[in-house]
């Protein structure tokens, strides 16, 4: 039995934590196997988005609000002290470290063979021996020298990407899976607090996706059966976490 996990994010900032966690997944997993020139792609991605916007302001803000909340929590009764006292001590650390870096992906503009790179790896087959020699030559290198190059690019945006994950997983522990039906494939929920993320947590052997839209204080969620492509009248049931 698979559990699927679908996430929606229900405003900006959370999307925007969102795709850099994804990116930081790709890059781990372009760190731990040997993927040729496709772990480029996630890293320029997030050379481009860390360019457009300014994520190190708007992430300490946040930072500031959760060790401000947890530190308030532990004078409550019935509190895991111990696990309040570890997530203000990760929390602490990630704000000292962001507090003091550069601005993520700063240093990897000096670079001149990423930044050949950059200019024509969106390009359709860009990857050719006769556009890119220095790829070429770069992907002869061992596995390891690789690796370690590879580590020390992606070390520019640790400072940004610790501290986004942490904040997520503090979002995801907001609120545990109850379970819920969709009726004729449709579910429809409000909330008296803003929400921030919706997840739907559902086995794949029902052979449906959800489609799920809304805003803080409401949402609603179709699933779609994946070989017709369209919306399920089937009664559904899933798993519904509503994190705020």
């Amino acid at each position: 039995m698979t559990q699927l996990v679908y996430e929606q994010p229900l405003n900006e900032k959370t999307r925007s934590y969102l795709r850099l966690e994804y990116l930081e997944q790709q890059l781990l997993l372009n760190l731990e196997q040997d993927h040729q020139h496709r772990c480029f792609y996630p890293l320029f991605s997030l050379c481009e988005l860390a360019e457009r916007c300014d994520y190190r302001g708007e992430v300490l803000k946040d930072l500031d609000k959760q060790i401000k909340l947890l530190e308030n929590w532990q004078n409550l009764p019935h509190i895991n002290q111990q696990q309040v006292d570890k997530y203000l001590n990760k929390l602490m650390l990630a704000r000292e470290l962001l507090g003091s870096s550069d601005r993520p992906g700063s240093q990897l503009k000096q670079d001149r063979f990423l930044a050949a790179l950059r200019q024509r790896f969106n390009m359709p087959g860009a990857c050719c021996n006769f556009d890119l020699p220095q790829l070429h030559y770069w992907l002869a290198k061992p596995w390891d020298i690789r690796q370690q190059e590879y580590s020390q690019w992606i070390a520019s945006f640790r400072a940004l990407l610790s501290p986004i994950r942490l904040l997520l997983q503090l979002t995801r522990l907001t609120t545990e899976y109850s379970d819920a039906v969709a009726k004729a494939g449709f579910y429809q929920g409000n909330s008296k607090q803003s929400l921030s993320l919706i997840r739907v947590q559902i086995e794949s052997q029902q052979g449906c996706y959800p489609t799920i839209s809304g805003h803080k204080n409401r949402y609603a969620i179709h699933f779609v059966q994946f070989d017709q492509q369209k919306h399920s009248d089937k009664a559904i049931e899933f798993k519904l976490a509503t994190c705020t």
